[in-house]
C-alpha cells in the first residue's frame, strides 16, 4: 500500500518544498482546493481530494473533506486487523501524513471592515475533523498544522525512515492546541458580537505567545509572554522596542501598571513606576515641567524605575533621563535627538507605543491564578461617576483639582493605600499597607522626607477606600492637608465627617471604592 499524505493548508509557507520532499520519498500527495492548485502550479504530482473520494467538492467547497475514504484512511488502527480488513473490503487506503491548518479565521476577524458573514464562512470545519482524526491516531499518522514542523518530520525520515513515535504524541499535541485555540477565537467573536457580558459557565481563554523570558519573577521561576488575539491597541505587547535588553517579568507587569495610570490623563503627563506602584506622577501643560514634576516626586524610588509619558520625550528630558538609572521608557515617539541619546544607554529599554493612550474595553478581563483555579472580574476601569461634598467646607476650585489628579493615582496604588498630592504632582504614596492609618502615615512621612517639610502644607489627600476610623483625618490635619477625598461607606463616616469640620479640612465622597490587590 503507497505511503499518501493529505495537504491542506490556508498558510502555504513552506508548502510547496515541504511536498517535493515528500514525493522524492515515493509519497503520493493528496490535496484540495486553493492547495491543490498551488501544488500543481509549482510542479508538484498532487492528486485533487474528489480522485480519492470520488465525490465532487460540493456547496462551495464547504465539503470536500467530510467523506469515509478521507476519515477511515485515517483513523485505521494499522495494528487491528480487522481494522485492515474493513480497508481491503471498502477499497480505501490509509493516510500517512496529515498537513493542515485551517481557515484564516483570526486573520478575518481582524479586518477593518468585514462582515458576519464573511467570519462565519471563514470557519473551518473539514480541517479540525480531520486534524483531531489523525491526532487520536496518532500512533500511525503523522499530523502537522506548523509549517515549522516541516523540517522535524524530514530529518526524521531522511534519518530514520520515518517519523518517531515520540515526535507524533509531540503533533498530537500541537494539533489540540491548534483547534482549542481556534474554537476559542470563534466563541468570543461570537460572544461579542452579541454584547454578551456575561461569565460563561465554562470559560476557555487563548493568547499567544509572544516571547519566552529569560525568567520569571525570580530567577528560579520560568517566564513567557502571551498576547491576547486581537489588535490589542494602546497595550504593551504592540510596543516596539528599539532599545535595550529584552524585557523580564518584572519589567512588563510594573510597565503595564504606569500605563494603566497614565491612560488616566489627556493633559501632558509623566508617571514613574517602582515595583507595581506609581512613585511620581506629574502633569502639566507642557510634557518637560510633567517630567520634572514626576522626577522630583521621588528622586529615591525612581532608580531602577520605570518611566511613561503620554508625549513625545524631548531632547531635554533624555539629557536628564540618560543621567538617571531607568530599567523603561515608554512614550508614542521620541525626538530624533532624544532617541540618539537614549541609545547610548546599551540596557535601557526603549519602547514606541503610539496609541498609548488608548484604554482597555471596559469589559475586559481582569484574571488572578489561585491554587486550583483563578478569579476573574472586569477591568476596574471607572473613575468615579459622582462626588459629593460632606463636610461644612466645600473644597476650592484648586483643592478640587488636586483632589481629583490625586484621586487617579490613588486608583492604582497597591491597598492600602494613600496618595498626597499638590499642583498636579505626586508628593508622597503610601502604598500595601494592612492598616488605613500606616499608609496615611507613611504617604505624610516620605513626602517630607523626599521633597520638604513645608510642601506638605495646602496637600490633598486620596485614599483607595474609606476611612474606618478618624485617625487619618488626624494625620492629615497634623500634616496640614487641606482636603480628602476618599469613597466614603464606612459606619463611622460621620467621625471622620466631624473630624474634618472640627478642623475646616474639605472632604468629598466618590462612592466608588478602588482596591487594588
Amino acid at each position: 500500500m503507497k505511503v499518501k499524505a493529505l495537504i491542506s493548508v490556508s498558510d502555504k509557507t513552506g508548502i510547496v518544498e515541504f511536498a517535493k520532499e515528500l514525493e522524492k520519498k515515493n509519497i503520493e500527495i493528496i490535496s484540495t482546493g486553493g492547495t491543490y492548485k498551488k501544488l500543481k502550479e509549482e510542479g508538484v504530482n498532487a492528486i485533487e481530494i474528489s480522485e480519492l473520494t470520488g465525490f465532487p467538492e460540493c456547496l462551495d467547497g464547504r465539503v470536500k473533506t467530510l467523506h469515509p475514504k478521507v476519515h477511515a484512511g485515517i483513523l485505521a488502527m494499522r495494528s487491528n486487523e480487522n481494522h485492515m480488513k474493513q480497508l481491503q473490503d471498502l477499497n480505501i487506503d490509509t493516510i500517512d501524513f496529515v498537513v493542515v491548518n485551517l481557515y484564516p479565521f483570526k486573520q478575518t476577524i481582524l479586518k477593518d471592515t468585514v462582515t458576519r458573514e464573511e467570519c462565519v464562512e471563514n470557519i473551518d470545519i473539514g480541517g479540525p475533523t480531520m486534524l483531531r482524526s489523525a491526532a487520536k491516531n496518532y500512533q500511525d499518522v503523522a499530523v502537522i498544522t506548523d509549517p515549522k514542523d516541516y523540517s522535524i518530520i524530514l530529518d526524521e525520515l531522511n534519518n530514520n525512515g520515518k517519523v518517531s513515535i515520540d515526535t507524533k504524541f509531540y503533533l498530537m499535541q500541537k494539533v489540540f492546541e491548534h483547534t482549542a485555540n481556534y474554537d476559542a477565537m470563534i466563541c468570543k467573536y461570537i460572544k461579542e458580537q452579541r454584547n454578551d457580558e456575561s461569565f460563561p459557565n465554562k470559560l476557555t481563554l487563548t493568547y499567544e505567545k509572544v516571547q519566552d523570558m529569560r525568567y520569571g519573577e525570580n530567577p528560579h521561576q520560568r517566564g513567557a509572554l502571551y498576547k491576547e488575539i486581537g489588535k490589542c491597541i494602546g497595550s504593551l505587547t504592540t510596543a516596539k522596542q528599539l532599545n535595550g535588553k529584552e524585557l523580564s517579568f518584572n519589567n512588563i507587569n510594573d510597565t503595564n501598571g504606569a500605563l494603566e495610570l497614565l491612560k488616566e490623563f489627556d493633559e501632558p503627563t509623566v508617571v514613574a513606576c517602582k515595583h507595581g506602584n506609581p512613585c511620581g506622577v506629574g502633569s502639566s501643560d507642557n510634557i518637560y515641567t510633567a517630567w520634572k514634576k514626576a522626577y522630583e516626586a521621588d528622586k529615591v524610588s525612581i532608580f531602577g524605575g520605570i518611566v511613561v509619558s503620554n508625549r513625545e520625550i524631548t531632547k531635554e528630558m533624555a539629557e536628564e533621563m540618560k543621567e538617571i538609572f531607568l530599567e523603561v521608557i515608554v512614550a508614542p515617539s521620541f525626538a530624533p535627538e532624544a532617541l540618539e541619546l537614549l541609545l547610548t544607554k546599551k540596557n535601557l529599554r526603549v519602547l514606541e507605543l503610539p496609541d498609548i493612550t488608548v484604554k482597555q474595553p471596559e469589559n475586559a478581563y481582569d484574571i488572578k491564578k489561585i491554587n486550583g483555579g483563578m478569579i476573574v472580574q472586569t477591568i476596574d476601569s471607572k473613575l468615579l461617576d459622582d462626588y459629593e461634598v460632606v463636610t461644612n467646607r466645600k473644597p476650592t476650585d484648586k483643592e478640587l483639582e488636586d483632589m481629583l489628579f490625586t484621586w487617579k493615582i490613588v486608583k492604582y496604588v497597591k491597598s492600602n493605600g494613600i496618595a498626597l498630592g499638590k499642583d498636579k504632582q505626586s508628593i508622597g504614596i503610601g502604598p500595601g499597607q494592612v492598616n488605613r492609618i500606616w499608609a496615611a502615615k507613611q504617604s505624610i512621612e516620605h513626602s517630607k522626607e523626599l521633597i520638604n517639610d513645608t510642601i506638605v502644607e495646602g496637600c490633598v489627600m486620596a485614599s483607595d477606600a474609606f476611612f474606618p476610623f478618624a485617625d487619618c483625618v488626624e494625620a492629615a490635619h497634623s500634616a496640614g492637608i487641606t482636603a480628602i477625598i476618599q469613597p466614603g461607606g464606612s459606619v463611622r463616616d460621620q467621625e471622620s465627617i466631624d473630624k474634618c469640620n472640627e478642623y475646616g479640612i474639605a472632604m468629598i465622597f466618590t462612592k466608588m471604592r478602588h482596591f487594588r490587590h
